[in-house]
């Protein structure tokens, strides 16, 4: 199986908020600089995890993108079956004439569930406790974003 480009760079965003200080403002700008992905992607991402609740957006002058709840508390399983189009393959029966007989799709799906349930097993805050190397590679590789975020760490 293989993630879409929006939920892996979803789940990218979501890590480098967890990196920040609790509570920190970043932006959708600093995220896509990190990452090298579009601004117009990473938007349309960062508005889906919003209305999921996984970002909280501030709006305003000061505003800014931050977890939505504790990293703890986000489920890597949680992230993909929110924004990742898990069907793999279309059963419609205008498409597949053999659906009605078909049990590739109780096999497909069980195999999903067995992939979600895997994934269920860590949070966010496990990609990121104890993981210096992800500290350095996500600030130092960015100095004008490291100067501002690495002060309190």
């Amino acid at each position: 199986m293989q993630l879409t480009s929006f939920t892996d760079y979803g789940l990218r965003a979501l890590i480098y908020m967890a990196s920040l200080p609790t509570g920190e403002l970043t932006s959708i700008s600093e995220v896509t600089n990190v990452y090298g992905v579009s601004r117009n992607h990473m938007v349309k991402i960062i508005n889906q995890l919003s209305r999921i609740g996984f970002v909280d957006a501030v709006r305003g002058k000061n505003g800014g993108i931050r977890l939505g709840k504790p990293a703890v508390d986000i489920k890597i399983g949680d992230v993909v079956r929110a924004i990742e189009p898990l069907a793999l393959v279309n059963c419609n029966s205008e498409f597949c004439h053999i659906t009605p007989a078909c049990r590739l799709k109780l096999v497909l799906d069980s195999a999903i569930n067995v992939f979600l349930k895997e994934l269920d097993n860590y949070t966010l805050a496990d990609m990121i406790v104890d993981n210096s190397d992800l500290q350095e590679l996500l600030f130092m590789a960015h100095p004008a974003i490291s100067t501002n975020k690495n002060k309190d760490n």
